[in-house]
Order: structure tokens, then sequence, then C-alpha cells
């Protein structure tokens, strides 16, 4: 399978998985199997992407439940039925008996797993709950998240491997915003969203760090439409809700939710 002409249409960024991807094709198509780690949802694009141009391969996606933001592939022959296979996904449960454990949000979760050394591709979504966290990882690194994750943020924790079937998805919580903006430049939105001035708000864009709908975004003036979520390393992410027309100004408002 030829990438000569599929680059053009990812970000140079990208190229990289592109070419993991091609391989991971270019191998079912004879007749060997990957179980990929977990992909977020421009990588799963992606491969899908590459998947389709092959008439003689299929996928599979597991993320642990429905609605799942990061899924682990299954790539085969055509022939070959997956719907009995092994997934490779294992759920963790963190509990404490120290009442701080309520005040602790995703961030602080995914900060203590990835100081254990773990890999971001091993981790699956993370829930956070008003009991604790309960997250999915690849189960080839679950005995080793079992048996070190014993703090996160200052609170000792422990935890406990349970079946796939007792995960509590934690419900999407966003703060909505409503916002008046001259345009819906990327720039705009996210300067009034992050409270940072236009001047700072073009710096972690212009150096990489906003993804649009997962994509890496380096262009500032890039228009926002409806459904689009945007995420930003260190300040978090929101998505557009609704674009409400325009104020006697010409001002557009916007409604934003940002991520809890």
């Amino acid at each position: 399978m030829s990438t000569d002409n599929i680059y053009s249409h990812f970000h140079p960024d990208e190229h990289r998985f592109v070419d993991k991807a091609t391989e991971w094709v270019e191998r079912a198509e004879q007749h060997a199997t990957k179980l990929t780690d977990f992909l977020d949802p421009r990588q799963a694009f992606i491969l899908t992407t590459l998947v389709n141009r092959s008439a003689d391969v299929h996928i599979r996606w597991e993320g642990g439940h429905d609605e799942a933001e990061r899924k682990r592939a299954l790539i085969a022959p055509d022939y070959r039925s997956l719907d009995d296979e092994d997934m490779g996904i294992a759920l963790i449960a963190v509990t404490s008996l120290d009442d701080k454990l309520k005040e602790l949000d995703h961030g602080d979760y995914m900060g203590s797993i990835l100081a254990l050394g773990m890999k971001r591709e091993k981790i699956g979504d993370i829930h956070v709950t008003p009991n604790g966290c309960h997250f999915l990882v690849a189960s080839e690194v679950a005995d080793y998240m079992r048996l070190n994750l014993q703090q996160v943020h200052r609170v000792h924790v422990q935890t406990e491997q349970l079946p796939i079937e007792r995960l509590q998805v934690a419900a999407t919580k966003l703060e909505e915003i409503n916002l008046s903006v001259a345009s819906l430049r990327l720039d705009g939105i996210a300067s009034d969203v992050y409270h940072l001035s236009r001047a700072k708000i073009l710096i972690p864009i212009k150096a990489g760090r906003c993804k649009v709908n997962w994509k890496q975004e380096e262009d500032p003036s890039k228009p926002l439409s409806v459904g689009d979520v945007v995420s930003m390393q260190s300040f978090g992410r929101f998505k557009v809700l609704d674009i409400e027309g325009l104020t006697k100004k010409g001002r557009y408002r916007v409604k934003i939710g940002k991520y809890a």
C-alpha cells in the first residue's frame, strides 16, 4: 500500500503514525493480525481510512464501553471472525479512605499514572466518580498498574482489578460559557475560553500544542464550527456547543462547553 498520495491529507506530525498504520494493514493483507494500543479519535480516523483502502482487511474496535473515546483496534484478514477475540482491556478501580479523594480530577489521576512510567497509549478512558476512579488499561500492564499506583496527588489509594462489566462510566461534565466574539477564529474563541490575551494564546497554537478534533492545528485563523473539540496542552479542552447568530453589533454569539 503506497502512502505517497496519503501524506497530503494529514499533518506532517501524523506521518509517522500513517507509516505504522500502513504497516499494520499490509501485515493483515499477508494473513497476520495486529492488536493496537489505545488510539485517540484522530488516530482511529487515520487507521479506518487506511483499512477502507484494502478489500482484504477488516477491523474491530473496543474501548470498554459503547461511548469510549480511546479504543484498541484489532486488524485482521477479512476471512477471520473477530467477534470472540480478546481485545486485551482491563479495568482498574481506585478507592481511598481519605476524604480528599473527592477533590481529585481527571488530570490528577492521569498525572499519577504517567508518573509511573506508563505510556499514554496503554491507557484508555479515565472515569472519575464520587467514590474514586475507574480507568481502562491494556491488559498486559494491568498487574503493574494495580501494584504500583499507590498515591494520587498526595492521596494514598488502593487499587483493584474488576471485571469490565463493572465499569462505572462518568457523565461528561461541561461548564457552559456564553461568548460574544468578533469572529469564529480559533485564537479569538480560545483566548476568551482560557482568559488569555490574543498574543499569549498564539504561543501554544504555533508551538503545536493545540488540537482541533484531535488533529494538531497550528493555524490561529482556523474557523471553528459547532461540534468542534479544541484541546490546548496545559489548559484543558472545550467544545463548541452552538453558534447562536449575530448581535446587533455584528458579533457572534457562541456557546462553549468547557470540560471539567
